[in-house]
């Protein structure tokens, strides 16, 4: 009995489970459970904000899949980010591309990279980045990526980065290709005699401007990138044993405390390396000519270049350097002694022409020679403003037209510029309104103020001329004389880069004279600026020319 029903016993268990097996085929499809998804990453990115930092904590991976994740996460929000995944070699390594397609060129990519990797890999050599960077691949320059935030700062630098399964580091690969503007001349310093070439918006291409002309392994080129977002790329040249070692210490310094968002352009580090902000004068030199970069590098001098900026600054800076034209150093010492000195006579009339015809017209009419008196009085007869309103309103007219045509297109500008200033002061003579010598004062004015060679001068030195008219107008000579008095007194105490702005007048250094008020020739200019702390000498004693001497028989 106790075996028939061990027997029935498991008889029941089986029809038990058959039946349950009969219930569970017969089921319908949509009553199963749906198959969860593989988690896959956001299509445009994550809202996360990446910091640098963050990044560089995280390593490259040599699951792919890894990678290509955090690339997503990453770059997704950028619609030309790119990931190329494909198999290279016999054994069909599987492969990742990362590029941004806006900042590449296309025809490298495919005949340096992708056509090697994908057609041309070596038969019977192992797949590894080893051999795809000395075998494969014929890029010039090749970085390794050891964490995201070098293969971000590689993308975004216009390179594409390469990701080999089984490998826990990425290789940037360079194939930039910016579109950019040919190189042109100088728009606003130009010459008559002199080269031609002027900077550009690519940085590379500015170095190889300044390498042409300075062919020295001293020649040192330090690039660093600023700004957190912008990540601007800036280079930093000067010449090893020609600079002070703390002058090019200080400028490091200076460059290391900027920490901003974006520095889109030179003048974004021109406000936070001068040594005083405040003053209106132009603390370093810039400028858009190669000759004049090389010229200021073999005297000691640090130069900067930014890209996307087609300006080069120079540090230090002096108000005589700023009063200097490339051109002088293309024609003979005479002449170029004497447009020297008309441009500083430009430089001063500039500055004193308004303020000083107002004040002697308002309090010192005795200074006046008694027939030119006669002709300014009959000609300011019936004007109902004073002198200083006059002058006032009369600059503010023409700084208002100067503007307007640097602001209007170029062809429509000049006509703006030229014949507003025609109609406005014939019509506000005819009126009545200004006198004819005031309008000849101020138009003066404005002509010489265009013989200053640094546009950034220029403009401190036109908007002083307000102050000094207000001081004119109120205190006569006495009030023209202290605000010429403070400015001097503001510029002997401006540093650039510990170098006083009056040097070399103030302090006095004879030594340094020689290009400064005059233009000595090229074989008398034996020693460099104080600038420069060693290799004094910059060319060999008795280089002055002559005939050859007389063969007596």
């Amino acid at each position: 009995m106790g075996l028939w029903r061990e027997v029935g016993s498991v008889r029941r268990r089986l029809i038990k489970k058959l039946k349950d097996l009969l219930i569970q085929s017969k089921k319908p499809k949509w009553d199963k459970d749906p198959p969860v998804p593989p988690e896959q990453p956001p299509a445009r990115g994550s809202d996360k904000v990446w910091e640098p930092a963050e990044l560089a904590k995280i390593p490259v991976s040599p699951d792919l899949r890894v990678n290509r994740r955090l690339l997503v996460e990453i770059m997704g929000a950028d619609a030309n980010f790119v990931l190329r995944e494909f198999a290279v070699g016999p054994q069909k390594v599987p492969v990742v591309l990362a590029y941004v397609s806006a900042l590449v060129e296309r025809a490298q990519l495919n005949f340096h990279v992708l056509e090697r990797l994908m057609l041309q890999y070596p038969a019977g050599m192992p797949v590894s980045l080893e051999t795809i960077k000395q075998r494969v691949v014929t890029v010039a320059e090749i970085k390794g990526c050891d964490n995201f935030w070098q293969v971000v700062d590689c993308i975004l630098g216009g390179k594409a980065v390469l990701f080999l399964g089984g490998e826990n580091q990425g290789l940037g690969l360079d194939v930039r290709g910016y579109e950019g503007r040919a190189i042109s001349e100088a728009e606003t310093e130009g010459v008559v005699r002199g080269p031609r070439d002027a900077f550009v918006e690519d940085i590379d291409r500015n170095v190889m401007l300044i390498r042409r002309r300075i062919k020295t392994p001293n020649l040192v080129v330090e690039k660093t990138s600023l700004g957190r977002l912008s990540r601007s790329v800036t280079v930093l040249m000067y010449v090893k044993g020609l600079a002070a070692p703390e002058l090019v210490q200080e400028v490091r310094e200076r460059l290391k405390r900027i920490d901003t968002d974006a520095v889109l352009g030179s003048n974004f580090i021109d406000e936070m390396i001068v040594d005083n902000p405040y003053s209106p004068f132009p603390q370093v030199v810039a400028t858009e000519r190669p000759d004049r970069v090389a010229a200021a590098l073999v005297e000691g001098k640090v130069v900067f270049l930014t890209d996307t900026e087609p300006f080069a600054l120079i540090v230090p800076a002096a108000l005589a350097t700023l009063l200097q034209s490339p051109e002088d150093y293309y024609h003979p010492f005479g002449i170029s002694t004497a447009v020297r000195w008309l441009r500083y006579i430009a430089f001063f009339i500039s500055v004193m022409a308004s303020p000083l015809y107002v004040a002697v017209t308002t309090f010192h009419q005795e200074m006046i020679p008694f027939r030119l008196l006669l002709s300014i009085a009959a000609a300011r007869e019936g004007v109902p403003l004073p002198a200083v309103m006059e002058a006032l309103a009369m600059e503010t007219v023409f700084e208002l037209l100067r503007e307007a045509g640097i602001r209007l297109p170029r062809p429509v500008g000049q006509a703006v510029s030229i014949v507003g200033a025609l109609v406005i002061g014939e019509a506000a003579v005819t009126a009545g309104v200004v006198s004819p010598l005031m309008v000849i004062v101020v138009a003066t004015a404005g002509i010489a103020s265009f013989a200053t060679p640094s546009y950034e001068l220029a403009i401190p030195m036109r908007l002083l001329r307000f102050p000094l008219m207000i001081l004119a107008g109120s205190l006569g000579l006495f009030g023209l004389t202290a605000g010429l008095l403070g400015m001097l007194i503001h510029l002997s105490g401006l540093r650039s880069f510990g170098v006083p702005y009056l040097s070399p007048l103030a302090p006095l250094k004879f030594s340094e004279l020689k290009d400064v008020l005059v233009r000595v020739p090229l074989w008398m200019m034996r020693t460099r600026p104080d600038t420069s702390k060693r290799d004094w000498y910059r060319q060999a004693a008795g280089l002055k020319p002559g005939p050859p001497p007389e063969e007596h028989s």
